[in-house]
């Protein structure tokens, strides 16, 4: 019988700056250990500490640097580092670093973490400190999140966009690789290695982006077709319930799991019961803090489907104590590309984990929330008709007269709008219809253009 190899250990880092409070410093690094979950790794310990800032080129003071080699074997040393000399009000600020007694258990297992896991964006120069200290892989926040997501695409044009940032991520850390300045024989030589390879990387990503304009091409085709469509885009942080809800909401079998970033791929589907004119439910895919710019970019598709949607509903986690940080992450996002002019409600999802005392004071900020959970089919139905009635109050009537030689076209308007009645004269058939204006503009057109 094969044995399963053990799951890899990895210890977290964090650095807690002035500006952090506890209470923001203790969630950002759970978060990252549910990155590290995500990504298939344990969390075998964590190291913090009390830092002025991370441009250190150890990261961690040489005190918290040691104790972090004695979990992963390393020396604890980095040859070029001279250590600096602190005060003592330094040190006692400094001083609160925390080591998780839980590695504790897998040192007594012979067990040693392979992984230091560190929350925030690193130089390719710290990267290479701390490992020659710890004598463990050392990734940072985004190159966890970049890696999460190559795992989790699934589609053309996802696997596409997180390549791209995935060689935009490694190509400036190539800088401090060992045996850069090895030449090439023969066809182009007098190139390093290091120089090769980065030509290498920009080649792809040329490619890779002459790919992708081409899906992209063939995605907003498929947008342009359901412009005038009824549209809501399920916005928010990771792990917030968005995929939960899309399913309530539309009966769908999309992917649900208790995991940052369990799926990627932009998922469009008609709300249940149906309607007439139909509403088309989008589930994006969720934003998280310091998400890294060139997958924001990358994810330009998936982000379009919130910036062209009628309707945006903020799904947030109301039992996490800091959902409104996270509620601003998402809408910062959204700044970026435009899309804070789309009309938006607030939906507090999880209420089944809110007591209430919690509910009570939820109701008192956020009077104007949709309170809920995704569980309760109760809930779903009174979101469902908030959503119809949202494009109840846009929505105008009119008349439309389809001649006997047209009648191809009442797939068409059935489509797009609700028909009230339906009469024959002389003509054809006389519809009375109720839809968006846009969408009655363009039968109109049709109609005309036959």
């Amino acid at each position: 019988m094969e044995t399963k190899p053990p799951t890899p250990l990895a210890v977290l880092v964090g650095i807690q700056t002035p500006e952090v409070d506890d209470v923001a410093h203790q969630a950002s690094l759970e978060e990252l250990g549910r990155l590290v979950k995500t990504l298939g790794y344990e969390v075998a310990g964590t190291v913090s500490q009390r830092r002025e800032g991370t441009g250190a080129g150890s990261l961690l003071g040489s005190g918290k640097l040691a104790e972090l080699a004695a979990l992963t074997g390393g020396t604890g040393v980095v040859s070029s580092m001279v250590p600096s000399s602190r005060s003592k009000a330094r040190q006692r600020f400094e001083g609160t670093a925390a080591i998780n007694e839980q590695a504790e258990h897998y040192l007594d297992a012979g067990r040693r973490p392979g992984f230091v896991i560190v929350d925030h964006e690193l130089s390719p120069s710290q990267i290479r400190n701390l490992e020659r200290a710890t004598g463990a892989q050392v990734l940072d926040r985004t190159g966890v999140i970049v890696e999460i997501f190559h795992r989790h695409a699934n589609t053309r044009e996802a696997k596409l966009q997180v390549e791209m940032a995935r060689l935009k991520y490694v190509a400036p850390r190539l800088r401090e690789s060992s045996g850069g300045s090895e030449r090439q024989q023969g066809p182009g030589a007098g190139e390093s290695t290091l120089d090769l390879d980065r030509r290498k990387i920009r080649d792809r990503l040329s490619e890779l982006k002459d790919q992708l304009e081409a899906v992209q091409r063939d995605s907003d085709q498929r947008r342009s077709a359901r412009q005038d469509q009824l549209r809501v885009a399920l916005v928010g942080y990771t792990n917030a319930g968005k995929s939960s809800l899309m399913r309530a909401l539309t009966g769908s079998q999309v992917l649900v799991e208790d995991k940052l970033f369990a799926t990627l791929d932009t998922t469009v589907r008609i709300l249940q019961p149906e309607t007439r004119p139909r509403v088309l439910i989008s589930d994006t895919v969720g934003f998280i803090k310091q998400l890294p710019h060139d997958l924001v970019a990358s994810f330009r598709s998936t982000l379009t489907e919130a910036l062209e949607a009628s309707l945006l509903l903020f799904v947030v986690d109301a039992s996490d104590l800091t959902y409104e940080a996270q509620l601003e992450v998402s809408r910062s996002v959204l700044r970026e590309i435009g899309a804070d002019a789309v009309p938006s409600r607030l939906v507090l999802n999880k209420m089944d984990r809110v007591d209430a005392a919690g509910r009570a004071a939820l109701a008192e900020k956020h009077p104007d929330a949709i309170m809920l959970s995704a569980h309760v089919p109760e809930d779903v139905s009174a979101l469902r008709e908030i959503i119809i009635a949202f494009f109840e109050a846009e929505m105008v009537e009119d008349v439309l007269v389809l001649p006997y030689t047209k009648q191809g076209l009442i797939g068409e308007v059935y489509e797009s709008a609700r028909v009230l009645s339906e009469e024959y004269d002389e003509t054809g058939r006389v519809l009375k219809v109720r839809g968006l204006p846009g969408a009655i503009t363009r039968l109109r057109r049709s109609l005309a253009a036959l």
